[in-house]
């Protein structure tokens, strides 16, 4: 008897993967469209172009390649952007878009994404996102201060999902934050609620100080903390991936689309997961098909970017903080953790750590950039004394 083309459990995955992908980590989006200047509406078609390009993205690369080939945005390199785009133009943004998406494709048309990686220890790449995620894991304290009640119902809620229904915490966390917001009538639509709209390309503007101080440190961050371990998953279940052809189609797609608020198009790794494994279906050659599934609920929650934009706008600060702290908590303490493993790069990493999170900003250039200077030329001292 034949098999069903797509079973119940592959269905499922595809779904629970896109939703993942959209709770966890939608608010630091948000936080980065805002820090870039970008309006409600704005955001809104940024949030819609993203679901679709991921969409786009999700279903072509698996279709061709037969594999569970799962698309997403850079999440830590939208928390990079988060903290760093504050006084620069949105069109300046869009300029840092560009080049740290042409850089992407470079690497993956030149084959040079596995040499660079070499380039840069592992310890140090760690240390670079740690130091960038710090400020969020705190403000996902701070807002008790502020607001004791949601923010402790966020958190309790985040800590017992996290023990009995770990990959639904984050989901978890966001409802009983609405509920309790909406309890205490603490959300408020703006009155000109943003509506579904394509959206209009914004001509870039290219500053050396932004494309060195914030598009460098992105385009590393998005190359070793997204793309690398999106590879290394599908290797890790017995998938031989394209490399360097899945590092150009990304890359281009987001290149073409970073005038509209694509600012990363990248390989998939913990939600990917979801589409993997036995629990989809017993024969990987079929696993795919979750994924081609993805990328079809993808393009669908494309369509409600404006809706989730007036959401975000809606919710209390305090509570968007809160979410996107816990959301990273596990990113942060993962990376922290493999800088710091290796006893011969403690110290260059600690050096990236501390310099990446003081925010330091030399000659108009952000922390980023120089706590990647500073660990690099600290590697370079410390290896030639023990050699």
């Amino acid at each position: 008897m034949a098999r069903s083309a797509f079973s119940f459990p592959i269905v499922v995955s595809g779904f629970v993967a896109v939703l993942v992908g959209y709770s966890s980590s939608a608010a630091i989006i948000f936080q980065a469209a805002q820090a870039a200047g970008a309006s409600a509406t704005q955001i809104g078609g940024w949030l819609s172009m993203l679901g679709i390009a991921m969409g786009v993205g999700s279903l072509g690369l698996s279709l061709w390649t037969r594999m569970p080939i799962l698309c997403a945005w850079s999440t830590p390199g939208a928390a990079l952007l988060a903290t760093s785009l504050h006084g620069l133009s949105i069109n300046e943004a869009v300029g840092v878009f560009i080049f740290a998406n042409a850089l992407i494709v470079l690497s993956g048309v030149t084959g040079l994404f596995a040499r660079l990686m070499n380039i840069i220890p592992p310890a140090l790449a760690s240390a670079m996102l740690a130091g960038i995620l710090l400020r969020f894991g705190l403000e996902a304290f701070t807002g008790l201060q502020s607001d004791f009640a949601l923010c402790g119902a966020m958190c309790l809620v985040w800590l017992l999902a996290r023990r009995w229904l770990a990959r639904y915490a984050i989901l978890a966390t966001l409802a009983v934050g609405v509920a309790v917001a909406l309890a205490r009538h603490a959300i408020h639509f703006p009155a000109d609620a943003a509506s579904f709209a394509l959206p209009q390309g914004i001509m870039p503007h290219f500053s050396l100080t932004a494309l060195l101080g914030i598009g460098l440190p992105f385009f590393l961050v998005t190359m070793a903390s997204q793309n690398a371990p999106g590879i290394a998953t599908l290797q890790a279940h017995g998938y031989q991936p394209p490399v360097s052809a899945l590092m150009s189609w990304t890359g281009l797609v987001a290149l073409l689309l970073s005038p509209f608020g694509g600012f990363s198009v990248c390989i998939a790794a913990i939600t990917a997961a979801i589409c993997m494994g036995e629990e989809v279906d017993a024969d990987p050659r079929r696993c795919w098909m979750a994924a081609a599934l993805a990328g079809v609920f993808y393009l669908l929650a494309g369509l409600s970017g404006a809706l989730i934009a007036t959401l975000f706008v809606a919710l209390p600060p305090p509570l968007i903080a809160t979410l996107a702290g816990l959301a990273l908590l596990s990113t942060f303490s993962g990376s922290l953790t493999r800088a710091l493993a290796e006893p011969d790069t403690r110290d260059i990493a600690a050096i990236t750590f501390l310099i990446t999170a003081s925010g330091l900003s030399l000659f108009g250039i952000g922390a980023a950039f120089w706590g990647l200077v500073g660990g690099l030329l600290a590697h370079a001292v410390l290896k030639r004394r023990a050699a």
